[in-house]
Protein backbone atom coordinates (compact mmCIF):
# COMPACT_ATOMS: atom_id res chain seq x y z
CA UNK A 1 0.00 0.00 0.00
CA UNK A 2 1.24 3.38 -1.30
CA UNK A 3 1.16 6.33 2.22
CA UNK A 4 -2.42 7.68 0.38
CA UNK A 5 -3.95 4.62 0.88
CA UNK A 6 -2.52 2.84 4.03
CA UNK A 7 -5.16 2.80 7.12
CA UNK A 8 -3.29 4.01 10.49
CA UNK A 9 -4.37 3.69 13.41
CA UNK A 10 -3.91 3.91 16.64
CA UNK A 11 -3.16 3.93 19.99
CA UNK A 12 -3.88 1.24 22.93
CA UNK A 13 -2.21 1.05 26.27
CA UNK A 14 -2.29 -1.28 29.39
CA UNK A 15 -1.71 0.08 33.00
CA UNK A 16 -1.34 -3.17 35.53
CA UNK A 17 -1.85 -0.99 38.97
CA UNK A 18 -2.92 -2.56 42.57
CA UNK A 19 -4.53 -5.23 41.06
CA UNK A 20 -6.40 -3.81 38.70
CA UNK A 21 -6.06 -3.82 34.51
CA UNK A 22 -7.02 -1.13 32.60
CA UNK A 23 -7.15 -0.83 28.50
CA UNK A 24 -7.39 2.04 26.86
CA UNK A 25 -7.82 2.66 23.38
CA UNK A 26 -8.53 5.57 20.90
CA UNK A 27 -11.02 6.07 18.46
CA UNK A 28 -9.21 7.53 15.19
CA UNK A 29 -8.73 5.86 11.87
CA UNK A 30 -7.07 7.45 9.42
CA UNK A 31 -6.36 6.66 5.45
CA UNK A 32 -3.66 8.94 4.12
CA UNK A 33 -3.48 12.50 5.36
CA UNK A 34 -8.03 11.61 6.71
CA UNK A 35 -9.67 11.08 9.30
CA UNK A 36 -12.08 8.46 8.09
CA UNK A 37 -13.56 8.06 11.32
CA UNK A 38 -12.83 9.14 15.16
CA UNK A 39 -14.85 6.72 17.02
CA UNK A 40 -13.59 3.36 16.07
CA UNK A 41 -13.66 1.21 19.22
CA UNK A 42 -10.65 -0.75 19.42
CA UNK A 43 -10.65 -2.38 23.07
CA UNK A 44 -13.12 -5.27 24.01
CA UNK A 45 -13.86 -7.03 26.82
CA UNK A 46 -14.08 -10.88 26.22
CA UNK A 47 -14.32 -13.94 27.91
CA UNK A 48 -17.06 -13.31 30.19
CA UNK A 49 -15.34 -10.02 30.77
CA UNK A 50 -12.41 -11.81 31.84
CA UNK A 51 -9.88 -10.70 29.42
CA UNK A 52 -8.96 -7.23 27.62
CA UNK A 53 -7.94 -7.34 23.40
CA UNK A 54 -6.69 -4.26 21.95
CA UNK A 55 -5.95 -4.09 18.28
CA UNK A 56 -3.57 -1.76 16.60
CA UNK A 57 -3.21 -1.69 12.64
CA UNK A 58 -4.68 -2.35 9.16
CA UNK A 59 -8.22 -2.44 11.01
CA UNK A 60 -9.58 -5.01 8.47
CA UNK A 61 -6.20 -7.52 9.96
CA UNK A 62 -7.08 -5.89 13.43
CA UNK A 63 -10.60 -7.15 13.48
CA UNK A 64 -9.49 -10.62 11.90
CA UNK A 65 -7.06 -11.17 14.60
CA UNK A 66 -9.36 -10.08 17.34
CA UNK A 67 -11.85 -12.38 15.99
CA UNK A 68 -9.01 -15.43 15.86
CA UNK A 69 -7.80 -14.89 19.68
CA UNK A 70 -11.51 -14.61 20.63
CA UNK A 71 -11.83 -18.26 19.39
CA UNK A 72 -8.59 -19.39 20.56
CA UNK A 73 -9.17 -18.08 24.65
CA UNK A 74 -12.76 -20.26 24.45
CA UNK A 75 -10.92 -23.18 23.19
CA UNK A 76 -8.37 -22.80 25.70
CA UNK A 77 -10.43 -22.37 28.63
CA UNK A 78 -9.23 -18.63 29.35
CA UNK A 79 -5.73 -19.47 29.49
CA UNK A 80 -4.11 -16.19 28.24
CA UNK A 81 -0.68 -17.47 27.38
CA UNK A 82 -1.83 -20.29 25.73
CA UNK A 83 -4.43 -18.68 23.51
CA UNK A 84 -1.64 -16.07 22.72
CA UNK A 85 1.06 -18.56 21.51
CA UNK A 86 -1.67 -20.32 19.38
CA UNK A 87 -2.44 -17.20 17.60
CA UNK A 88 0.92 -15.87 17.45
CA UNK A 89 1.94 -19.61 15.68
CA UNK A 90 -1.08 -19.48 13.10
CA UNK A 91 -0.48 -16.23 12.43
CA UNK A 92 3.31 -16.69 11.56
CA UNK A 93 2.78 -19.92 9.83
CA UNK A 94 -0.91 -19.45 7.59
CA UNK A 95 -1.19 -18.50 4.79
CA UNK A 96 -3.86 -15.99 4.59
CA UNK A 97 -2.90 -15.07 8.23
CA UNK A 98 0.99 -13.99 7.93
CA UNK A 99 -0.09 -11.03 5.67
CA UNK A 100 -1.97 -9.63 8.15
CA UNK A 101 -0.67 -6.01 9.32
CA UNK A 102 -1.53 -5.50 12.98
CA UNK A 103 -0.55 -5.85 16.31
CA UNK A 104 -2.44 -7.17 19.46
CA UNK A 105 -2.59 -6.25 23.59
CA UNK A 106 -4.03 -8.83 25.41
CA UNK A 107 -4.52 -9.05 29.32
CA UNK A 108 -6.03 -10.48 32.29
CA UNK A 109 -5.69 -10.24 36.25
CA UNK A 110 -2.32 -12.23 35.89
CA UNK A 111 -0.20 -10.81 33.05
CA UNK A 112 -0.43 -8.39 29.48
CA UNK A 113 0.96 -9.97 26.04
CA UNK A 114 2.04 -8.07 23.10
CA UNK A 115 0.96 -9.93 19.62
CA UNK A 116 3.02 -9.29 16.29
CA UNK A 117 3.18 -10.74 13.10
CA UNK A 118 6.05 -11.91 13.73
CA UNK A 119 5.73 -14.93 16.33
CA UNK A 120 6.53 -12.49 18.84
CA UNK A 121 4.78 -12.80 22.19
CA UNK A 122 5.76 -10.55 25.01
CA UNK A 123 5.29 -10.38 28.43
CA UNK A 124 6.35 -6.96 29.15
CA UNK A 125 8.60 -6.49 32.49
CA UNK A 126 6.60 -3.20 33.19
CA UNK A 127 3.27 -2.53 34.65
CA UNK A 128 2.27 -0.40 31.26
CA UNK A 129 2.76 -1.66 27.74
CA UNK A 130 1.43 0.01 24.18
CA UNK A 131 1.01 -0.64 20.65
CA UNK A 132 0.33 1.84 17.63
CA UNK A 133 1.42 5.02 16.51
CA UNK A 134 0.94 6.68 19.94
CA UNK A 135 1.99 3.98 21.57
CA UNK A 136 5.19 5.27 22.69
CA UNK A 137 3.66 8.56 23.80
CA UNK A 138 1.26 6.71 26.22
CA UNK A 139 3.74 4.11 27.35
CA UNK A 140 6.15 7.05 28.67
CA UNK A 141 2.97 8.73 30.12
CA UNK A 142 1.77 5.81 32.27
CA UNK A 143 5.67 4.50 33.57
CA UNK A 144 5.73 8.45 34.55
CA UNK A 145 2.19 8.92 36.20
CA UNK A 146 2.75 4.91 37.53
CA UNK A 147 6.16 6.26 39.46
CA UNK A 148 4.33 9.43 40.26
CA UNK A 149 1.94 7.72 42.06
CA UNK A 150 3.91 4.98 43.54
CA UNK A 151 6.74 7.93 45.03
CA UNK A 152 3.76 9.98 46.26
CA UNK A 153 2.01 6.99 48.19
CA UNK A 154 5.54 6.24 49.59
CA UNK A 155 5.97 9.80 50.99
CA UNK A 156 2.34 10.28 52.35
CA UNK A 157 0.31 7.17 52.06
CA UNK A 158 -2.67 8.98 54.63
CA UNK A 159 -2.92 11.65 51.54
CA UNK A 160 -2.74 9.05 48.74
CA UNK A 161 -4.59 6.30 49.52
CA UNK A 162 -4.19 3.11 47.28
CA UNK A 163 -6.87 3.98 44.27
CA UNK A 164 -5.51 7.45 43.94
CA UNK A 165 -4.64 7.81 40.46
CA UNK A 166 -5.93 4.02 39.36
CA UNK A 167 -5.14 2.48 36.57
CA UNK A 168 -8.37 3.62 34.27
CA UNK A 169 -7.25 7.00 35.53
CA UNK A 170 -3.67 6.45 34.37
CA UNK A 171 -4.66 4.70 31.02
CA UNK A 172 -6.93 7.32 29.98
CA UNK A 173 -4.82 10.09 31.30
CA UNK A 174 -2.15 8.71 29.27
CA UNK A 175 -3.98 8.35 26.14
CA UNK A 176 -4.94 12.00 26.08
CA UNK A 177 -1.33 13.08 26.50
CA UNK A 178 -0.28 10.54 23.02
CA UNK A 179 -3.44 12.54 21.46
CA UNK A 180 -1.69 16.00 22.31
CA UNK A 181 1.38 14.32 20.30
CA UNK A 182 0.21 11.76 17.94
CA UNK A 183 -1.31 13.35 14.61
CA UNK A 184 -2.88 9.52 14.72
CA UNK A 185 -4.27 9.38 18.06
CA UNK A 186 -8.15 11.44 19.21
CA UNK A 187 -8.93 12.39 21.99
CA UNK A 188 -11.83 9.52 21.84
CA UNK A 189 -10.74 7.34 24.40
CA UNK A 190 -12.35 4.35 25.56
CA UNK A 191 -11.27 2.15 28.68
CA UNK A 192 -12.25 -1.01 29.81
CA UNK A 193 -10.94 -2.36 33.16
CA UNK A 194 -10.93 -5.82 34.40
CA UNK A 195 -9.87 -6.88 38.36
Amino acid sequence: MDEETRIRSTTVLVVRKDGRVAMAGDGQVTMGNTVMKSNARKVRSIYGGKVLCGFAGATADAFTLFEHFEVKIQEYGGDLTRAAVELAKDWRTDKVLRRLEAMLLVADVHKSLLLSGTGDVVDPAEDAVAIGSGGPYAFAAAMAYLEAAKSMRAKAPEAYPADFLGAADIARKSLEIAAGICIYTNDKIIVEEIS
